[in-house]
């Protein structure tokens, strides 16, 4: 199983267990995050409607704060002796994916256990009335 989720204007394919660096979010080491579900694939079941894919909830651990390689940008014209050159290094949050519809799943195990007691609490007291 596998989701595709959107995060910091990006959209990445991640899976459970998964590391990514992803763009820097307002989040301490250690702290659990929810990352917004745009598309899941568990086997031969695709869920590609954003609107339902967002209900199923992605879990990644904040494992670390740092800032990336450095990006060089030069600018050139030739002929014209005009060069600037000038670098930047992003803020990054490295993650680790914990779970992919973990909050779903519980859900739907709920529900028909809760079916099947009222069932049989309403045989019981058809059987209590007779």
């Amino acid at each position: 199983m596998y989701a595709i989720v959107k995060t910091g204007g990006k959209q990445y394919k991640v899976a459970e267990g998964d590391k990514l660096n992803i763009e820097k979010l307002d989040a301490q080491v250690g702290e659990t995050v929810a990352l917004e579900a745009i598309c899941i694939v568990d086997g031969d079941k695709i869920e590609a409607d954003p609107a339902k894919a967002a209900k199923v909830e992605v879990i990644a651990e904040v494992l670390e704060q740092f800032k990336g390689e450095k990006a060089i940008v030069f600018k050139f014209k030739k002929r014209k002796n005009y060069k600037r050159k000038k670098g930047h290094r992003q803020l990054l949050t490295r993650v680790e994916i914990k779970s992919i519809g973990a909050a779903k799943k519980a859900a739907k195990k709920q529900e028909p256990a809760k079916e099947a007691v009222e069932e049989k609490t309403v045989e019981a007291a058809d059987e209590a009335a007779e």
